[in-house]
């Protein structure tokens, strides 16, 4: 078949592939000091992901459709190969021109070599997979997993290629007990499993909430008349009794004095609740030395409630209800209202409001991180709990920031202690590594596979972190970057070259904060830039955050999550988070890869035969 192209078209089709690579060399020479920092065994990569840069800084849309209209490599895959890719495209127009456009240079890698180097890349960092397969799978460990065996072995069978250990949860006891529990499930079940630790990082959060008593809510269950259709079942202890409630009973008392020892069955626990209401519970079973009680009215119960046990109308012990837990409301928030964050650690307290209901003295909560008291600026944007309260900053005085709320649910949002806050406009100079992180560097050594580098926001956070490593001896270990704030994907080119210089790297796409920093519209196209600039610079990605969340708590998962999960084979690692059912998660997730395992390498479909095919 003979390709019929015209004068005009083959000289602008010269031009621009020409430009390209003239282009791609340049950069590399421009930032040949940086190549020549960078790991040997790594260089080819790096000189690869600088030529990708190179194109990638300008829009090639119109060249991409005429090549497509030549029948002609699109450059549409090119990340992997950049230059092996535009001299293939370069020599066929060559063919096509019968003319001779200028030297060939050599490529670093060639259509073979580079997606061998991102597989090899991916082992050193996350291991062999003994299935032969693209894509990891990396589970959170709850703190279940120090003193459950079981469990971490049933993850490693269900298909856990990775064990990541959160440090901001747990201790350094619980970790050490997690990986001895890993070692074990290892030689159990005959195959190894990576650890990375995760450095906690200076997330910024919110502080503690003022309670505002203590008191439990005793309630039965009812039907759609309101009539009982369960008791409220309560266990009631002595202040000895260490034994956990059973999960048959939903509440749980502790009464001092000799109460308990002197009740048996049928006898009723009196007692007058915080509004004044006489209440009686119906002891019904006995359980060792303590009893089952049965409430067919919704009580609030105070601490120090004196409560008396009768018998055939008479009284026959009393005591007092102790170590009810503090109870903590959270922080109502409306649009137009104002929220103060305070440099102080002060227990955080909802708005004032008088009998009208209208505010006299604004909500407050403590901000963890003191460097957004000197950084933050008036008319920036600030997002609470994983974008579910978001504002505009009004005023900043170095202790307190005045935050206007713009966006709530429809009925408003409820703020709670320890939640995420994010200010994407705002450019923190602050460092990835806390006093925290440092001090578990030298627990987590030991052990680690590789180290996760949490809210790190430029190149300097990477080097702080190798020359840390490097003081313990651990520079051998593999570095983690989560990209989870906009400075970090802004500033990812060059993160990218500082972490080859002390390979193995990989990198976390943490898709919560990291919507909130750059907004969710934005997302899915942010996301897709970090999988094409880690493939170019043949860094294996992990895909983090809510992937089936809801099968993982709640036993069964949504369409669109099966959808998003099938979408993790464009990377190296899926991570799961922790939740109840975790152990069928990983496996339902093992099946979903396997199959997409036989579709797609990367971002290209792999035409294997179709049984639906068949006519």
């Amino acid at each position: 078949m003979t390709i019929h192209t015209t004068p005009r078209q083959m000289a602008r089709l010269e031009a621009q592939l020409l430009g390209l690579r003239a282009g791609a060399l340049r950069l590399e020479q421009a930032y040949a000091e940086e190549l020549a920092q960078i790991e040997p065994s790594y260089r080819a990569s790096a000189r690869n992901f600088l030529h990708y840069l190179s194109v990638r800084q300008h829009d090639i849309r119109g060249l991409q459709q005429d090549l497509a209209s030549l029948g002609l490599s699109s450059l549409g895959v090119l990340e992997p190969h950049v230059m092996a890719s535009l001299n293939s495209v370069i020599g066929v127009i060559e063919e096509l021109g019968r003319k001779r456009l200028g030297e060939v240079p050599e490529a670093p890698v060639d259509f073979r070599t580079g997606p061998m180097l991102l597989r090899d890349h991916t082992r050193v960092l996350l291991g062999r997979d003994p299935r032969n397969r693209f894509v990891r799978i990396m589970v959170t460990m709850p703190g279940e997993a120090a003193h459950n065996p079981q469990l971490v072995q049933e993850l490693l069978l269900a298909g856990m290629d990775v064990m990541r250990i959160n440090c901001a949860h747990d201790g350094p006891e619980e970790w050490a007990a997690m990986v001895a529990n890993l070692r074990q499930a290892e030689r159990a079940v005959g195959r190894s499993c990576r650890i990375q630790a995760d450095l906690a990082g200076p997330k910024l959060r919110t502080g503690r909430i003022r309670p505002c008593g203590r008191v439990i809510k005793i309630r039965p269950q009812r039907d759609a008349f309101g009539r009982v259709s369960l008791a409220g079942r309560v266990w009631i202890r002595g202040p000895a009794d260490c034994a956990p409630r059973p999960r048959d009973l939903r509440f749980q008392l502790t009464v001092d004095g000799g109460l308990v020892a002197s009740c048996a069955e049928r006898d009723l626990i009196r007692f007058t609740d915080a509004r004044g209401q006489l209440h009686e519970l119906r002891v019904v079973e006995r359980r060792g030395d303590a009893l089952v009680a049965e409430a067919d009215r919704t009580a609030y119960v105070e601490d120090g409630t004196l409560v008396t046990a009768v018998r055939a109308g008479e009284s026959i012990a009393e005591g007092r209800v102790v170590g009810v837990p503090e109870v903590v409301n959270p922080i109502l928030l409306m649009p137009g209202d104002r929220l103060e964050l305070t440099r102080a650690d002060e227990p955080g307290a909802g708005a004032e409001r008088d009998g009208l209901g209208r505010m006299i003295g604004p909500a407050r909560i403590h901000c963890t991180l003191e460097a957004a008291f000197a950084q933050v600026e008036p008319g920036q944007a600030v997002w609470l709990d994983d974008g579910k309260i978001g504002g505009i900053v009004r005023d900043n005085d170095g202790e307190r920031i005045g935050v206007e709320i713009t966006h709530t649910g429809p009925e408003g949002a409820k703020l709670r202690a320890e939640k995420g806050i994010n200010f994407p406009d705002t450019r923190l100079a602050t460092s990835a590594l806390t006093d925290k992180d440092l001090a578990d560097l030298e627990q987590v050594v030991g052990w680690a596979d590789m180290v996760a580098l949490s809210f790190l926001r430029g190149p300097q956070d990477v080097e702080q972190l190798h020359d840390v490593l490097y003081r313990l001896g651990a520079s051998h270990l593999g570095v983690v970057l989560k990209i989870e704030n906009r400075q970090a994907f802004e500033n990812l080119p060059r993160i990218l070259l500082a972490s080859l210089r002390s390979p193995p790297v990989g990198v976390m796409v943490a898709r919560g904060d990291l919507a909130v920093e750059v907004g969710f519209e934005r997302l899915s196209e942010v996301q897709q830039e970090i999988l094409w600039l880690c493939e170019a610079a043949h860094v294996p990605v992990i895909w983090a955050t809510q992937i089936l969340e809801g099968m993982a708590k709640k036993g069964a998962p949504s369409r669109a999550e099966v959808s998003d999960a099938a979408m993790s084979i464009q990377a190296e690692c899926a991570m799961l988070n922790k939740g109840p059912n975790i152990v069928s998660t990983v496996r339902f997730l093992n099946g979903i890869i396997d199959r997409m395992d036989e579709h797609y390498v990367k971002r290209r479909a792999t035409l294997r035969k179709l049984s639906v095919a068949q006519l």
